[in-house]
């Protein structure tokens, strides 16, 4: 990719109110991503990043060593990762020394720190003006992207992982320090969303299974670099394919990312995460 690659990508400043105007909600529709910058406050941006590493200091599991294998899903054979869904669980990168990749998958619901910064009412009101009728938050995860070893994610579409009928699934992902070219930012193909999903992550006689529904191979003509400067949250179509490479620098890339589906549309029961003993709730949950 070319530095234009990055310049060449319709950017706003956060509305104050969470309100997404014409000209945001037009961007998105084309693109099948938005860029806002300034969402986030640097002192939410700091508690954030200072929470995960608390939580990752004092994790009994970090003894588990389950790498999570973005490339391969080898993490999908593995109970730990299976029964995670209601959980606050952590996932290694394949690295020596062990590093981590990510914790998830229930931290809005679970942990006060990110339950406070996920419900912010500003993001009810995005919610709202992309047309999500009842919002549920399904899911949530730190990625550490950690200087010399964060791992590469390859091009993949939310819809594969939280599918809904129809798709509902649209992401919040959040820079909680500068993600730049250098250190891994995210990489999306700009209008992608058009597209149809191409694969499915489900459950399938008692295991999680890969099931290919497009063999059609990516089209990288169109990718586009989402450099995001700390605090700025990117909105993401549930059928964008989207990526990041690994990151080699000697800077960190932490980023949080909460998942949201629309209530108003259908959860298959053979979707991988499973919420049984962790009911659903939105933005407002008492």
């Amino acid at each position: 990719m070319t530095a234009a690659d990055a310049l060449d990508v319709t950017r706003f400043a956060a509305p104050a109110d969470g309100r997404l105007d014409d000209r945001m909600l037009g961007a998105y529709r084309r693109d099948g991503f938005l860029v806002l910058e300034g969402f986030a406050a640097a002192v939410d941006c700091t508690a954030l990043v200072r929470r995960a590493a608390e939580l990752a200091a004092g994790a009994e599991a970090i003894e588990r060593r389950t790498v999570f294998a973005a490339r391969t899903q080898a993490h999908a054979e593995d109970a730990y990762f299976q029964e995670s869904g209601d959980k606050i669980r952590f996932f290694f990168e394949d690295s020596d020394p062990p590093a981590l990749n990510k914790i998830g998958h229930a931290l809005h619901d679970l942990d006060p720190v990110f339950n406070r910064v996920s419900r912010d009412p500003r993001l009810a009101r995005m919610a709202a003006s992309l047309g999500i009728r009842k919002p549920l938050l399904l899911q949530s995860m730190v990625i550490f992207k950690h200087p010399h070893v964060g791992g590469e994610v390859d091009w993949h579409q939310d819809a594969c992982f939280l599918y809904t009928e129809p798709v509902s699934v649209t992401g919040f992902w959040f820079a909680l320090e500068d993600a730049t070219r250098s250190n891994g930012c995210l990489r999306a193909m700009r209008g992608g969303h058009r597209g149809p999903l191409r694969r499915r992550f489900l459950r399938q006689d008692g295991r999680l299974v890969m099931r290919e529904l497009d063999p059609a191979p990516w089209r990288e003509a169109g990718a586009v670099l989402l450099e995001a400067p700390r605090g700025t949250l990117v909105l993401l179509h549930g059928l964008l394919p989207h990526g990041s490479a690994a990151n080699r620098s000697p800077d960190p890339r932490p980023a949080y990312t909460l998942h949201v589906i629309d209530g108003a549309a259908d959860y298959p029961a053979d979707n991988w995460l499973n919420r049984d003993r962790l009911p659903l709730c939105g933005f407002a949950c008492d």
